[in-house]
């Protein structure tokens, strides 16, 4: 069982930068595959990229490739995510997952059994 708290969110102008954590609790971040996810307000929950246990593969979706840079610090059992040229179209929940795969990323939500709570990122034009 492991327990994942989002902190970092909040609002800022198109073009600015947020950075989100996730810290994790209860058993090792090493032991698990991380992932970020966002959902805007009336859609689907989306992923915006995950990076593997040992940080060796990161996936990043289209959407954010270039702008959004995941990383991941085990040893404060800290996931991150460097959001950058924020814009509104990213306004949205953005929650950070986990599950227990032992080789790469996975990129449907079903794969992850646990789940921050949400962390609320508002871009204004």
């Amino acid at each position: 069982q492991v327990q994942l708290v989002e902190s970092g969110g909040g609002s800022v102008q198109a073009g600015g930068s947020l950075r989100l954590s996730c810290t994790a609790s209860g058993r090792s971040s090493s032991d698990f595959a991380m992932a970020w996810f966002r959902q805007a307000p009336g859609k689907e929950r989306e992923l915006v990229g995950g990076i593997s246990l040992n940080g060796a593969t990161i996936h990043y979706e289209d959407s954010v490739k270039g702008r959004f840079f995941i990383s991941r610090d085990n040893a404060k059992n800290t996931l991150y995510l460097q959001m950058n040229s924020l814009e509104p179209e990213d306004t949205a929940v953005y929650y950070c997952a986990a599950d227990l795969w032992p080789v790469g990323v996975r990129r449907s939500s079903s794969d992850y059994a646990y789940w921050g709570q949400g962390t609320q990122v508002i871009v204004s034009s």
